[in-house]
C-alpha cells in the first residue's frame, strides 16, 4: 500500500502538536539516526519527531494515521537488521521518554519509560535492592522500548528468559493514535488474549511502546566467571548439562567462542589479552551466580574439577576480581566489533536446538566451504539458549567487495541448514529490512497469513514501520 508523502500541512501539524524541542528537520541532527551500525543502510526522513510523553506520541501518531503517513519508530538505534532506519517515513524517536515511573520491590517490579537505556534500568533496579537481569553488549545505548520491540535476549536467557519473559505490562500507542493502557504488575491474568505479547517482538509494526512494567529479581550474593578450553563444540553441550546439574540452575551465562573470533578480538580490540595459557579450538565463558555468599565460587570450582576429570575441558581460568571478570566478558562482547575491521562478512543470527548445535556447526561449515572455498567461519553465541552468531569472513587477501557481493546466496546456504534443523533464521535481532522477505522461504503460508491478518486488524493502513514484517 503506497503511503502519502507528508505534506507541508501535515508537517506543520506535527510541529504544532509536539512544540519547540519536539521535532527537528536539521540534517546534521538527524544524520546519526539514519545509518545502521554496520553501514548497511542509510535512510532519509522529512522530519525527526522527539516526543517527551506518551500523550505527545499519541498526538503525532494520530496525525499520521489521519493523513496516511507512515512512521518508523526508533529506540537506541542499535538494531542490526535495519528495522529502525526510515526510507521516507516520519522518524519517531523515543529517547526523550525516559522516566523511571516507579519501583516496587515487594512486587519485584518496576515501571520505566521506553527511552530509558537498558543500563539505566539495571541501575534503577539495583538502587532498590533488586536486579533486572537482561544484559547485552549495547546496553549503554539500547533502550527499553527497542529491546521490547525486538524481543532481545542477551547473555542471561539461560536463567531468566527473553525480554518477553521479563515484561509484566505495557503501555503503547496503537497505529490509530489510541493508547493501550496495559501497565500491570500481575503475574497471573487469564482474561483473554495477552495483548502485550503481540507488541513484544513486533518491531514497531503494531504500535509504539512508550512504557513497560518489568520483572525484578533478587540480587545474587556471589558470582563467579571462568573461561575454559575445549577441543570440540560438542564438548560444550556436555559441559552445559554438567554445569546445570552441578549448580542446580545457577548458570547465568554460557558463551561459546571459536578460536578465530578470539584471534580477531585480540588483533583488533585494544587492551585485550589471551585468557588462557593455551590456544584451544573453542572457548566457553561460564558465569554462575548464587544467593549464598561464596556459593558461586564453590560451585564453579566443583564444576571445573568434575569437567577436568571427565575430559570435557583442557584448561581453565577463574576470574579473581571484578576487573578480571570484566576483562573476560569483554573478550566475548567485543566479538562483533572485532569482525568489523576485517572489511565485512556474511553475518547470521540463528538458533537451533541446543542438543544439535555441534551438528549444525559442522554441517553449515561444510556447506559454506563447498559454496565458497577459503571462507573463514567465526562462531560465537549463547549455547544455553541455542542462539549462535554464525559469521563468515572472506579468506585472507580475498577481494572483500566481491565476497560481500555473494552475501545473499551465502546466507541462504546457511539458513537452509538452519531450516533443516528446525531452527530460526533470526534468534535475537528480529527480521527488520534484512530478512523480512527471506523468512517467507522458511515459514509456512499459514504462519505468514496469520501474522498478516493480525497486522491488518491493528494497522489497516500499514503505516507503522511499513517495510518490516512482510
Amino acid at each position: 500500500m503506497p503511503h502519502a508523502i507528508p505534506s507541508t500541512a501535515v508537517l506543520d501539524a506535527l510541529k504544532a502538536a509536539l512544540g519547540p524541542g519536539g521535532w527537528t528537520q536539521d540534517p546534521e541532527v538527524i544524520a546519526p539516526s539514519l545509518t545502521e551500525w554496520r553501514n548497511r543502510w542509510t535512510g532519509h526522513t522529512p522530519i525527526l519527531l522527539t516526543p517527551r510523553s506518551t500523550e505527545e506520541t499519541a498526538k503525532a501518531i494520530a496525525i499520521c494515521a489521519q493523513s496516511g503517513v507512515a512512521v518508523t519508530p526508533q529506540g537506541g538505534g542499535t538494531g542490526l537488521v535495519g528495522g529502525q532506519i526510515p526510507f521516507g517515513e516520519v522518524l519517531l524517536s523515543l529517547k526523550k521518554i525516559r522516566a523511571v515511573r516507579d519501583v516496587t520491590p515487594l512486587d519485584d517490579a518496576m515501571t520505566v519509560e521506553a527511552g530509558l537505556t537498558l543500563l539505566e534500568a539495571q541501575q534503577a533496579a539495583a538502587a532498590a535492592g533488586r536486579a533486572f537481569p537482561l544484559s547485552l553488549a549495547a546496553e549503554g545505548s539500547a533502550t527499553i522500548g527497542g529491546v521490547i520491540s525486538t524481543n532481545a535476549g542477551g547473555t542471561q536467557v539461560l536463567r531468566y528468559g527473553m525480554m518477553r519473559d521479563l515484561v509484566l505490562g505495557l503501555e503503547a500507542v496503537l497505529p490509530n493514535g489510541e493508547v493501550f493502557h496495559g501497565l500491570k504488575r500481575l503475574r497471573k491474568d487469564n482474561t483473554g488474549y495477552d495483548l502485550k505479547q503481540l507488541l513484544i517482538g513486533a518491531e514497531g509494526t503494531l504500535g509504539v511502546v512508550t512504557a513497560a512494567t518489568l520483572k525484578l529479581f533478587p540480587i545474587m550474593r556471589s558470582r563467579a566467571v571462568a573461561v575454559v578450553a575445549l577441543e570440540t563444540a560438542a564438548a560444550s553441550i556436555e559441559l552445559l548439562a554438567r554445569a546445570k546439574a552441578e549448580t542446580g540452575g545457577g548458570v547465568e551465562a554460557f558463551e561459546l567462542m571459536k578460536r578465530l573470533g578470539m584471534e580477531l578480538v585480540l588483533k583488533n580490540i585494544p587492551d585485550t589479552r589471551e585468557p588462557l595459557d593455551t590456544t584451544p579450538n573453542w572457548y566457553v565463558l561460564i558465569e554462575i551466580a548464587s544467593g549464598t555468599a561464596g556459593g558461586a565460587e564453590a560451585q564453579m570450582e566443583r564444576l571445573l574439577e568434575v569437567a577436568f576429570e571427565e575430559g570435557l575441558i583442557t584448561d581453565a581460568a577463574i576470574a579473581q576480581n571484578d576487573a578480571q571478570r570484566a576483562a573476560f566478558w569483554r573478550l566475548r562482547e567485543e566479538h562483533s566489533a572485532a569482525l568489523k575491521p576485517e572489511g565485512g562478512g556474511w553475518k547470521h543470527d540463528v538458533s537451533v536446538p541446543i542438543s544439535r548445535i555441534a551438528e549444525f556447526i559442522d554441517e553449515a561449515t561444510a556447506a559454506v566451504e563447498r559454496f565458497h572455498p577459503g571462507a573463514r567461519v567465526s562462531v560465537f553465541g549463547h549455547v544455553g539458549d541455542g542462539n549462535l552468531h554464525y559469521d563468515i569472513l572472506p579468506g585472507v587477501g580475498e577481494d572483500v567487495a566481491a565476497f560481500i557481493g555473494r552475501w545473499k546466496e551465502g546466507s541462504q546456504v546457511v539458513h537452509d541448514v538452519v531450516g533443516r534443523y528446525d531452527g530460526s533464521i533470526s534468534a535475537e535481532h528480529g527480521l527488520g529490512r534484512l530478512k523480512t522477505e527471506e523468512v517467507k522461504r522458511y515459514k509456512s503460508p499459514l504462519e505468514i497469513e496469520t501474522m498478516a491478518a493480525i497486522r491488518r486488524a491493528i494497522d489497516p493502513q500499514r503505516i507503522m514501520n511499513p517495510s518490516v514484517l512482510f
